[in-house]
């Protein structure tokens, strides 16, 4: 309290309102992948154009062979996922997001290596562990990993338990028939922590097209190991009456281009559904559901699912690992059909949505509780801190993210002496809050009942 000495008017501010909790951002992705740049640290990027400047654009992925007609097939440069993963995540509703380089295309010999992804030396445990603001992680480029895939999925989940502010976005790694694709994924992932992640599947045929730059010419000059965006400028700059090459090469390379945009680029489909997350979650919230959104860029899924089909995926009672579908349905495009996380027998966490929404007013609740930190442990604090976490989840209760007719039937924040302490917590300098929602769930199962009414009149 101020000291007066001097006779005059001295005004004083009282603060009466309780401190507020700043909700932290829901859906900001961090890709994991390899790049055309290689960068050594995490960038924050919102727009492909910047992904390009920053990273660059793809590998080499189609080899041209010129014979009677051109013919181009996909290389083994095919395994880094990671720019056309971006593609699908901006043209799925995504905004800002993290890109973490494991290194640069290994264009003798193209390979993804575990060692670059996670562990000791990879990305994930050496430089996006020091991230704070990514919410999900998806390593594009997992599913290329000849062996191993399973350590990176297991390590991915133990970093987003350990820091409990992240969640995985997971593809399976084959795509090839759902009984024996559920399989193998499920004896990979072996780690505890399955409410921190969800898997998606199958792959998807895409609308995407290989740009210049990822075609490459196989044979002897004067195309034999250009890239078709060289060999266009080469035709273009050829002007020698004498030496004709544009004459002659500006049909093949037109021909080479119509064979490539005929190819589909079939992609896994974790990038699209990082996009749906983030498309859900500014539109409606962390706490609806990131299903039964239609995905862009996307002509079909790779495997037809039905519903006979989709069972043993949605509910396994062996290992209880969900796995979400996406199919195709007639006059809608193709939808992501499924809601669950990892841990799918879990009641507590079965569902993406109320695993997210934990995770966020966890974090946000955390960060704001900050200022307390050596505050005296006291009634006046508990008041302080109280009020401010309950007019947080008021709020959340007004915009549906809570469960229940009445604020205090859908949370309650408890905190106080013989309540959540005892007197030898406070000598140990412990302030011990607890916290109770009852979070929306989504409605995964819609029963209509119908019967006859008898004739009463």
């Amino acid at each position: 309290m101020a000291t007066f000495k001097t006779p005059g008017v001295y005004v004083e501010e009282i603060t009466k309102l309780p401190a507020s909790v700043a909700q932290v951002a829901t859906a900001i992705p961090a890709f994991i992948g390899y790049t055309e740049n290689l960068v050594t640290e995490p960038r924050r990027i919102t727009s492909m154009t910047q992904f390009v400047e920053v990273f660059g654009g793809p590998a080499v992925s189609i080899v041209a062979t010129i014979g009677v007609n051109v013919t181009v097939a996909p290389n083994t440069n095919s395994a880094y996922k990671l720019y056309y993963s971006m593609l699908l995540y901006f043209g799925n509703g995504g905004g800002p997001c993290w890109i973490v380089s494991a290194g640069a295309y290994k264009v003798s010999t193209p390979k993804v290596d575990l060692a670059d992804l996670v562990g000791a030396t990879g990305v994930l445990d050496t430089l996006l562990v020091r991230e704070d603001e990514p919410t999900l992680i998806y390593i594009a480029d997992a599913v290329s990993l000849t062996s191993g895939y399973g350590t990176a999925m297991n390590a991915a989940l133990a970093q987003s338990a350990l820091l409990k502010d992240r969640f995985v976005i997971m593809d399976l790694a084959t795509n090839t028939t759902i009984g024996s694709d559920a399989s193998t994924f499920r004896s990979a992932v072996t780690s505890p922590d399955l409410k921190y992640g969800a898997a998606y599947y199958p792959w998807l045929n895409t609308s995407l097209t290989y740009p210049d730059s990822a075609v490459v010419f196989s044979g002897p000059a004067p195309l034999g190991g250009l890239t078709l965006d060289d060999a266009i400028a080469l035709a273009a700059a050829e002007v020698s009456p004498t030496t004709p090459i544009s004459n002659a090469l500006s049909p093949l390379l037109a021909e080479t281009r119509e064979a490539v945009q005929s190819q589909l680029i079939v992609m896994p489909p974790g990038g699209a559904i990082a996009g749906v997350y983030a498309y859900v979650d500014r539109t409606k919230g962390v706490w609806h559901a990131p299903a039964n959104i239609g995905l862009n860029l996307v002509t079909s899924a790779t495997i037809k699912i039905n519903d006979e089909d989709q069972q043993p995926l949605n509910v396994n009672a062996d290992a209880g690992k969900s796995i979400n579908a996406i199919r195709l349905f007639t006059g809608k495009g193709v939808l992501v059909w499924g809601a669950r996380t990892l841990a799918g027998n879990d009641n507590e966490w079965r569902y993406v949505p109320v695993r997210r929404l934990f995770i966020t007013v966890e974090e946000s609740i955390s960060k704001a509780t900050e200022f307390v930190v050596f505050e005296p442990n006291d009634a006046n604090t508990w008041v302080r801190v109280k009020g401010m976490i309950e007019n947080y989840l008021t709020t959340l209760w007004r915009q549906g993210a809570l469960a229940g007719a009445k604020p205090e039937n859908a949370f309650f924040v408890k905190v106080g002496l013989g309540e959540t302490m005892s007197a030898q917590d406070i000598l140990d300098g412990n302030l011990i809050i607890d916290v109770g929602m009852a979070a929306v769930r989504p409605a995964e199962f819609i029963v209509l009942r119908f019967s006859h009414k008898l004739q009463v009149s």
